[in-house]
């Protein structure tokens, strides 16, 4: 059974928006056999706009479900991002089956299968393929420069050898339209 931590910003969460929105996770319950103390953060938000986005972010033991949507109804955005959980739970699952098939169950951890889903899929998800690999020279630049590159190539990131650290770098765009910067390290 999840528990629930729904909150609201620029908005107040009432009980009728908590209940839809603890109901609705609620489905995903199903697909667990047991999920021991299982927080389900439910973060809504409205902006001036008028959109509403909804983000679900579910941590368990052995899988992280996150999704998040942004329409003009509220109920709306907690109805698509339960949807894409869903097919989360199910991608997972499917994958789960195929490495049991590959490997037998002997090369799966016993709490993969015990928590995986346990409900018959209709349909199967297609294989990730690679279909294209590139080789990149990456250059010492600095982030404001790396986003500069990344505008004009047209592309949503950018990869590049940060100047200061010699540490890779990502940076890309976000869904509202400012950026943000992954800085890599080492295991050591």
């Amino acid at each position: 059974m999840f528990n629930y931590n729904v909150r609201g910003e620029n908005i107040e969460v009432t009980k009728a928006i908590r209940d839809y929105a603890e109901k609705k996770v609620a489905k995903l319950e199903r697909f667990f056999t047991d999920v021991p103390d299982a927080t389900a953060y439910v973060n809504l938000k409205v902006y001036p706009d008028k959109t509403a986005k909804a983000e679900v972010t579910i941590p368990l033991s052995f899988l992280v479900l996150r999704a998040e949507e942004t329409t003009p109804d509220l109920y709306a955005s907690i109805d698509f991002v339960v949807d894409k959980l869903e097919r989360q739970v199910r991608k997972y699952k499917t994958k789960i089956n195929r490495k049991s098939r590959e490997k037998g169950f002997d090369g799966i951890k016993q709490a993969d299968l015990a928590d995986a889903v346990v409900v018959e899929e209709k349909h199967e998800e297609p294989e990730l393929e690679i279909v294209r690999s590139k080789r990149i020279n990456l250059k010492p630049m600095d982030s404001e420069e790396a986003v500069l590159q990344m505008n004009m190539l047209g592309h949503d990131f950018f990869i590049y050898t940060d100047a200061e650290t010699m540490e890779i770098s990502i940076v890309y765009r976000r869904k509202d339209g400012r950026y943000g910067l992954i800085e890599t390290s080492a295991l050591s």
